[in-house]
């Protein structure tokens, strides 16, 4: 009797360790057994989410959303393009809504909501910096409503909005709805550089994919001046970056040559120089203190450029 209890105990233990790393290393019996439980009891459905996204994984849908009549444009409207990465996405450390209601809205699919974080038409859902943009433009008296399209997408190079990239046809898109809106776009805000750093993209190369894409701009009837930001900053191995940055590298290269280049290419904001280790929540991504700072700077930026074109 006791040298049953002992062979059974011994196999249960032996049964237990080989459960255990046949689950870990996903080797006989773990895989063909998990599949027999699935066809069984059927796959387990997905928790219900107020987000919806495409295949791509923008966001393009969210149940809190207030849909409302999409402003008038008039001389005192801007209509900000924003084009870029996980900076220019849903990915800051704080989230924002309209402090004006309807008049500070996000355009998105021919539609328009009360802007608030996260923007319908970029990846993620986190927070951003746009909708505080917003506020600040009318606080200033610079504007009286605030329309912003967002096209975002965390973790793209600048290839990737090229002619022939995956992002170029949904640019062309995006355009598109905003006109048939009645839209003109007033200002294309460029926040992106970090990707094409690691991915040790050359100055050259980035400049001729960057000049692509507004090509595209221009030929689809998007007059609007393109400020390219100075971005190239994202630290930290698990945000896909490196331990450490060095200012001077190719990307700030480019995109310093771009700003100067005409082209109706302007310089954006310097996030690399503005912001400061305690600005970026992982290293990498906009918290809430950098999220004023960035949006300050391009108020001045904005409405350094407005007061310059009404003066002449």
């Amino acid at each position: 009797m006791r040298k049953t209890l002992t062979v059974g105990l011994i196999a249960m233990i032996a049964m237990y360790f080989l459960g255990g790393m046949s689950a870990r290393h996903e080797i006989f019996p773990w895989p063909q057994l998990s599949a027999l439980r699935k066809m069984v009891g059927g796959q387990k459905a997905a928790a219900p989410s107020r987000y919806k996204f495409d295949d791509k994984e923008r966001l393009i849908g969210d149940e809190t959303k207030t849909p409302v009549t999409c402003p008038v444009q008039t001389d005192r409207t801007a209509v900000l393009l924003i084009l870029g990465q996980s900076n220019a996405a849903n990915d800051g450390g704080q989230r924002h809504r309209s402090n004006y209601g309807p008049h500070v809205v996000n355009a998105f699919d021919s539609k328009c909501f009360i802007a608030a974080s996260p923007l319908l038409g970029s990846t993620d859902t986190k927070g951003e910096y746009w909708t505080l943009l917003g506020n600040d433009l009318i606080a200033s008296g610079q504007n009286d409503s605030v329309v912003l399209a967002p096209l975002a997408y965390s973790g793209s190079p600048v290839a990737r909005w090229a002619t022939g990239g995956d992002i170029n046809p949904v640019l062309i898109d995006t355009i598109k709805q905003l006109q048939d809106s009645g839209y003109r776009i007033t200002s294309v805000l460029w926040v992106q550089g970090e990707a094409d750093l690691v991915l040790g993209t050359t100055a050259q190369a980035y400049q001729e994919r960057f000049i692509s894409m507004v090509d595209t701009l221009r030929q689809h009837g998007v007059e609007a001046p393109v400020y390219i930001s100075i971005a190239s900053k994202c630290l930290e191995p698990s945000n896909g970056g490196f331990k450490e940055h060095i200012p001077d590298n190719a990307i700030v290269q480019a995109q310093v040559a771009l700003s100067k280049s005409g082209h109706g290419i302007r310089e954006g904001v310097n996030s690399d120089a503005l912001l400061d280790g305690d600005d970026r929540y992982d290293d990498c991504h906009i918290g809430g203190s950098g999220a004023e700072k960035v949006s300050r700077a391009w108020l001045n930026i904005l409405g350094g450029d407005r007061r310059l074109e009404t003066s002449r």
